[in-house]
């Protein structure tokens, strides 16, 4: 039998029903109302979006989703009334998205929790007078508000910065689950650095800012140590074995893994940011 599909009640009542706590509606008003929001006028959405925000903290946080999308100015009072009464992460990152760059910048400190500070660089790494704290923001961070705003950076930062994401491959519990999405096994290929997925990134933005050189000595670099993988004992003993694509690729990393040390150079083996141990997870030997 067809699943019988309900008919729409009219959105006004249904809104009514949500906001009178004494209604015994409420929770199938929500359940209506989402299923409903991003097919009503904005007129609907706009007081639908106002009851959620008047509402518990679930609902309000229902409300921060619709507006990174559904912004309009007329709830900038709103938005700002409840940022500072509950300094929510979801309404700061309605502020970090929509606000104006001033209030940005005034309350960026408080803005700042967790990974927030990367979606404020993004907002304001194109003010002439704004400047980074680049201690605020890991490698790939950096290399990505970099990139999407445009910039350059000079050759010995972009190797420094390359060559510290390619050390903490050495970190990784199970490097296999770093790899590129886009990477598929091959048992007469050895596994190459740029296979991981940071790596592969790293080297685009890096490429499209214009540190071409930089790139293309890497590549040469991760070349020399594929081709003297490939003619390694281990890289011999594991093609022997009959194992899933899924296992030969878990072994091939951590051959990758394993030898990854002795081929940086040598500038890069004794870095003071590399981390010895993470988190008590697998390290080189």
């Amino acid at each position: 039998m067809r699943r019988a599909i309900p008919r729409n009640k009219p959105i006004a009542t249904v809104i009514k029903n949500y906001i009178d706590k004494k209604s015994g509606k409420v929770t199938e008003s929500r359940e209506e109302i989402e299923r409903r929001f991003y097919g009503l006028d904005w007129k609907v959405q706009k007081r639908i979006v106002n009851a959620f925000l008047d509402a518990g903290k679930t609902d309000r946080h229902r409300a921060y989703a619709w507006l990174l999308d559904l912004w309009d100015p007329s709830f900038e009072t709103r938005i700002k009334e409840l940022w500072e009464e509950h300094h929510e992460d979801r309404c700061a990152w309605v502020i970090i998205r929509h606000f104006p760059l001033d209030y940005i910048k005034e309350h960026t400190k408080e803005l700042s929790d967790d990974r927030n500070y990367y979606f404020i660089c993004r907002r304001l790494v194109g003010e002439a007078s704004y400047e980074i704290d680049r201690n605020k923001l890991d490698d790939m961070d950096y290399l990505m508000v970099l990139y999407h705003a445009g910039k350059h950076i000079e050759d010995a930062e972009a190797k420094d910065i390359l060559y510290g994401i390619v050390q903490k491959i050495c970190t990784y519990w199970w490097p296999s689950l770093q790899l590129s999405r886009y990477y598929r096994p091959d048992r007469n290929e050895m596994m190459a650095v740029s296979d991981f997925e940071k790596v592969s990134r790293a080297l685009y933005y890096l490429e499209s800012m214009g540190n071409e050189e930089v790139v293309n000595s890497f590549r040469k670099w991760d070349e020399t140590m594929q081709a003297s993988l490939s003619q390694s004992t281990e890289y011999a003993d594991l093609k022997k074995q009959v194992l899933s694509d899924h296992d030969f690729t878990e072994m091939l990393s951590l051959i990758v893994q394993k030898n990854l040390p002795s081929f940086l150079p040598e500038k890069y083996k004794n870095m003071s940011n590399i981390q010895e141990e993470e988190d008590d997870h697998h390290t080189c030997q």
